[in-house]
């Protein structure tokens, strides 16, 4: 029996754009490039997975499937094409050496590739908790921000992820600035925790698709991690060691000398509209006073700005420089919100975090950078 089955269009090209985003797109062996359609007559559903041997993703679409099979096939060209289509129904077939795209008026054909040179895609380890997405997403994404992404330090382009005492912890850090949350975790019965460091890029990707999942399964084991949600999973391989727990901690124990509460889209979009005069190295100053922070930019060629942003301090008035793309990163997770902004002495790292509640407790911590100005 060959492979055929009637799909949604739109949640097939999703489907096929998801896939892609969750895996490496180059690759030079195209068994890596590949994804492997797989018609499931009792589940009644397309599966779209693949893995590039370190790395692994599934995503089920409901299907009327009138023949059993799989299909291995570029993972870009099925997204390209199906991306590109107006349908509300597509047809897939195994045509021979084809995988035939079908609809009304319109055939399309993707090369097939070998199933037998496809890495196999590898299930998730074993469950060890459960966490809620939307608080998944709203902690990993801002702190995936933080991460290096130059690969020569692997260790510094990944997340920390580590579990216990009810909640999920993920940390990562470049060097300059480092960003923590915590969100709730219910652990599984038996269940060994987490404890591993993850490719942030990866694990940020992931937690936006599953930001709309209501529970999301965490398994791990000692080398590999995994999510698992309505719909699909995604696994990867751990990095290595783990950051030191006391480092992280005693950097997260600020003692600021002045904290300011002030709203995060007001500050941010000062820092936005200061930051083309701030110069070859990004630099921009903020300096706290009576009622407000003036945000300032200044470089001999491009010309100087300077604005005021309403605020409540309390503490000593200070002057320190960042750079304003680190800023913005910051700022960016508590839109909509007041934002607390605590200033330590001299150069040591200036924390922001939510000024209310907040579900997954994110703390964003930047480095200040030296300037005449500062004191």
């Amino acid at each position: 029996m060959q492979l055929d089955l009637t799909v949604a269009g739109g949640a097939l090209a999703e489907a096929a754009a998801r896939i892609s985003r969750l895996l490496p797109a180059r690759t030079l062996q195209p068994a890596l490039a590949a994804v492997l359609v797989t018609a499931d007559p009792a589940a009644g559903e397309v599966v779209l997975a693949g893995s590039d041997g370190e790395q692994s993703a599934a995503v089920r679409v409901p299907a009327a499937v009138h023949g059993a099979g799989a299909v291995a096939v570029s993972r870009r060209g099925l997204a390209e094409t199906l991306a590109g289509l107006d349908s509300p129904e597509v047809r897939l077939v195994a045509e021979g050496s084809r995988l035939a795209v079908r609809l009304p008026g319109a055939r399309f054909a993707l090369p097939r590739l070998e199933e037998a040179a496809l890495p196999p895609p590898a299930g998730p380890p074993p469950v060890v908790g459960t966490v809620e997405g939307g608080a998944l997403r709203a902690a990993v994404v801002p702190v995936a921000s933080a991460a290096s992404r130059e690969h020569a330090l692997p260790i510094f382009t990944a997340v920390r992820v580590r579990s216990g005492q009810g909640a999920l912890r993920v940390v990562a850090t470049d060097r300059f600035r480092m960003a923590a949350a915590a969100l709730p975790w219910r652990p599984a019965a038996g269940g060994a925790g987490v404890d591993t460091l993850l490719p942030a890029a990866l694990f940020a990707e992931v937690a936006r698709q599953v930001g709309r999942a209501g529970e999301v399964t965490v398994h791990a084991d000692a080398d590999r991690f995994g999510l698992a949600w309505d719909g699909g999973h995604a696994v990867t391989s751990s990095l290595g060691t783990p950051f030191p727990d006391q480092q992280i901690d005693r950097l997260l124990s600020v003692r600021p000398e002045c904290a300011v509460e002030v709203a995060a889209g007001d500050l941010a979009g000062a820092v936005d509209r200061a930051a083309p005069y701030a110069g070859p190295h990004g630099r921009i100053a903020l300096h706290v006073g009576d009622g407000a922070i003036v945000v300032r930019g200044s470089d001999p060629l491009a010309g100087e700005s300077e604005e005021a942003v309403k605020a409540s301090v309390r503490g000593d008035h200070v002057t320190r420089a960042y750079q304003a793309r680190y800023l913005l990163d910051a700022l960016r997770p508590f839109a909509g919100r007041t934002v607390r902004v605590e200033v330590q002495a001299g150069l040591l790292a200036t924390l922001l975090c939510a000024a209310g509640e907040d579900e997954v407790a994110l703390r964003y911590l930047v480095v200040p950078m030296r300037t005449e100005d500062a004191r």
